[in-house]
């Protein structure tokens, strides 16, 4: 289930284990995925899929830090860290692209100009 919780004076939502959303998730602030999200995921701030956590669909933000598992387009306006656990399959198009060792990425990637975000 989505909540959202107040942690050293930060406020952002999260989305926790065992939790399933299908559909269109939109976020003010940032958000923490742990649970599994099929579909796309739009968020004004960060990103951050965690270990546990899933996303088959499209991710539109300013930041994202892939700890767990994501397939689909991801459109990052700064910077898109993939971490050592991270498994990225699909598009990627950021400003600038972290991919720490044993990180796992398979797909195309633009950076700078080029990724500017779309005009819808």
């Amino acid at each position: 289930m989505a909540t959202t919780q107040q942690q050293a004076g930060t406020l952002y939502n999260a989305l926790t284990s065992g939790s399933k959303i299908i559909g269109t998730v939109i976020a003010d602030s940032d958000i923490r995925i742990d649970g599994h999200v099929e579909g796309d995921l739009q968020c004004s701030g960060k990103v951050v899929v965690g270990e546990k956590g899933r996303v088959n669909g499209t991710i539109d933000c300013q930041n994202a830090e892939i700890m767990g598992q994501v397939e689909g387009k991801v459109n990052v306006q700064q910077t898109l860290a993939l971490r050592a656990t991270s498994r990225m399959k699909g598009d990627v198009h950021t400003q600038t692209l972290i991919v720490e060792p044993n990180a796992q990425f398979n797909g195309t990637c633009a950076m700078g100009k080029q990724a500017e975000k779309p005009k819808q």
